[in-house]
């Protein structure tokens, strides 16, 4: 939640460093085993980013060549895959390292490297199942798809799945 002080006209806003494959592991609903994991976990932090005014960067395993992800990142999310020579680990470490106000981080992961080196730097540290339980529960399985008059979505967001998802007006996304 942004803390904000109307006298001072100035708004904190949450900022958070996440272990994506980590907390996809702790999140109910969400697999390892799914080819579309990252996809929905995006999906799911946009949605607590909106809730709680948050700003969000979650690092993934393997990305081929790595870097930050044009497809997954918005709505105050930033999805970067580490390179095929690393592992998130590693980026979550030196991003870690790098930040100029490590105090204005949270940092998602239950990864005892990663959670020390938060630490030393003086960031509040939560679990991915700690987290998972913040950010409430997974998107519905495909196979249970809501009624499209119960969604509840706008046509914005729907928009926004068929992007996310590779369907543009309802065709096949070309690669």
């Amino acid at each position: 939640m942004a803390s904000c002080n109307l006298q001072l006209a100035t708004c904190i806003m949450q900022r958070l460093l996440i272990d994506g494959h980590n907390l996809i592991g702790q999140t109910p609903g969400l697999s390892l085993a799914d080819p579309n994991d990252e996809q929905k976990l995006v999906v799911m932090l946009r949605k607590y980013a909106a809730r709680k005014q948050a700003r969000i960067v979650v690092v993934f395993d393997s990305g081929n060549p790595g870097g930050r992800s044009k497809e997954l990142s918005g709505g105050n999310v930033t999805a970067t895959f580490a390179g095929s020579h690393t592992i998130a680990d590693r980026v979550l470490m030196e991003r870690i390292r790098e930040l100029k106000k490590p105090g204005d981080w949270i940092v998602v992961s239950s990864d005892r490297e990663v959670q020390q080196a938060a630490q030393q730097r003086k960031m509040t540290v939560w679990s991915s199942a700690e987290f998972a339980r913040r950010m409430g529960p997974a998107p519905q399985r495909e196979s249970e798809p809501p009624e499209p008059k119960d969604s509840g979505l706008t046509k914005a967001e729907v928009d926004e799945w068929l992007r996310l998802f590779g369907k543009e007006n309802n065709q096949p996304r070309s690669k």
